[in-house]
């Protein structure tokens, strides 16, 4: 497909209303930089989480999780072939969630062994809610912009390599909500994406992955800068994040997300803060989703 051609599609598809919602993240996000010398400063307050965490010790609820839903999953199939499309939805919600909680509770006992003031060291201290809440929605309203900006290039990109017809696939749970009107698929649907899910998540990939990669890298790379080590967890840890979602059109946009998630939690020390985010971007598209429908 001619580039031209493709630059013109690309720009047309982008709306007034679309730059106005962006206006106030740009904003924002601008204040950001200039305060922070284009970012370079952004850490440098940020405290280190002292934990005692071997470098395997965060694939253990990651395999938990995985081992659960998969198994779950391919007993549902055996056992139960022959169910309605909705109640298939609704069991696989069913199983993430009981998967995500399981893995969830055993990350809790592995932080109270490893981390210095066990689940407060972990970011986990409900004192700081208030705060975190309020910040969540001024980080995510500054990252909003970002995150259509790789959605836009993804689309250009996209038509130029595979041609005019490309589109980015909804997000599967978004789909099942337009696809399902029974009401209990649709309460599982959002529960599991605005509560059990960023929650599970967030607790495992920053709460764990970057906590443990940022550590490895502070003490066995001696020659690394300090703010380049916790950049560089931040970057591990949302390809991790990003590996693990299955629609890979949306991977550039979720990689914005989970950079800001990252960044949240080690500027605030606190895991709530990256948890309200992720909740709050879910719970936008689930919005708008059932706006469109």
């Amino acid at each position: 497909m001619n580039i031209l051609e493709t630059i013109r599609q690309t720009v047309s598809a982008v709306t007034i209303t679309d730059i106005i919602i962006c206006l106030p993240g740009l904003t924002l996000f601008g204040i950001w930089l200039v305060r922070t010398s284009l970012g370079r400063n952004a850490l440098a307050n940020s405290v280190p989480r002292r934990n005692n965490m071997p470098a395997y010790l965060p694939f253990i609820p990651l395999f938990i999780w995985l081992g659960i839903v998969s198994a779950a999953i391919l007993l549902k199939e055996v056992f139960l072939p022959n169910l309605p499309d909705w109640q298939k939805a609704y069991l696989d919600n069913l199983i993430f969630c009981i998967g995500a909680l399981t893995a969830m509770v055993v990350i809790i006992f592995l932080v109270r062994a490893s981390f210095a003031r066990r689940l407060k060291g972990f970011g986990l201290n409900v004192k700081t809610i208030h705060k975190d809440l309020a910040a969540s929605v001024v980080n995510l309203i500054s990252i909003y912009p970002l995150i259509t900006l790789a959605l836009i290039l993804t689309i250009f990109f996209g038509k130029l390599i595979w041609g005019p017809e490309f589109q980015v696939q909804k997000h599967q749970e978004l789909e099942l909500i337009g696809l399902y009107s029974q009401l209990s698929v649709r309460v599982l649907i959002i529960i599991t994406a605005i509560v059990v899910m960023p929650v599970f998540e967030e607790m495992l990939f920053r709460g764990l992955f970057q906590t443990m990669i940022r550590s490895f890298l502070e003490n066995r790379i001696s020659n690394i800068e300090y703010r380049s080590g916790v950049w560089l967890a931040i970057t591990i840890s949302s390809f991790l994040f990003v590996a693990v979602h299955a629609n890979t059109g949306h991977w550039p946009a979720l990689f914005v997300l989970a950079a800001a998630m990252g960044y949240s939690y080690e500027k605030s020390g606190s895991l709530f803060r990256p948890i309200l985010i992720h909740s709050l971007f879910n719970a936008a598209s689930i919005t708008i989703a059932l706006y469109q429908y």
